[in-house]
């Protein structure tokens, strides 16, 4: 899990209860993954972590905002980021076989051995599961100082001009249609 220290928490040590721990995550923090489509990374993660005997419930919080590109216009669009994860890790034997037959992504077994959970991963994956998949300002904020002009301009213009019957690529299919 790429050795970062500063993302391990030694919980042997921790007694029984709810534990918080904060981490500011920023873009320097993605280097150690591979190119990710959003940049300007300013995401607090809270962590709390409920300590029982043989499990521990973890509970990430993030907040924050990327700068991501819209999918409407092409421009750097500012995305504030909010959202909670949870996560049951459980203490066993044979923690490799359990995890490969878990099927609930929010249970993750480590052995009993283990003195050290490591953060990074689920860190990185929750801030990109944050992210919406649809990247766009909302409707009453199109053509504001984060769009790009000329782009809507030009996606207006196909729109109003753009029906069917004047592409010549569906030129003829109308014979295909079944009358009504």
């Amino acid at each position: 899990m790429n050795g970062r220290r500063e993302f391990e928490i030694a919980f042997v040590g921790l007694k029984p209860g709810v534990h918080e721990f904060e981490y500011q995550i920023t873009d320097r923090f993605f280097e150690a993954y591979q190119q990710q489509d959003f940049e300007n990374c300013q995401v607090q993660v809270k962590l709390f972590l409920d300590k029982n005997q043989g499990f521990m419930m973890l509970r990430f919080e993030v907040v924050g905002k990327v700068d991501v590109l819209c999918d409407r216009c092409g421009n750097p669009l500012p995305l504030d980021l909010w959202d909670e994860f949870n996560v049951l890790v459980k203490l066993v034997e044979d923690p490799d076989t359990m995890n490969q037959e878990e099927e609930d992504p929010d249970v993750y077994y480590i052995s009993r051995t283990e003195s050290h959970i490591h953060l990074a991963d689920w860190i990185y994956e929750f801030i990109n599961l944050s992210i919406p998949f649809q990247r766009m300002c909302k409707e009453d904020e199109i053509g504001g100082p984060n769009c790009n002009p000329e782009v809507l301009a030009m996606l207006k213009k196909l729109d109003a001009g753009g029906g069917n019957d004047e592409n010549p690529l569906w030129k003829g299919l109308e014979k295909f249609r079944t009358p009504e």
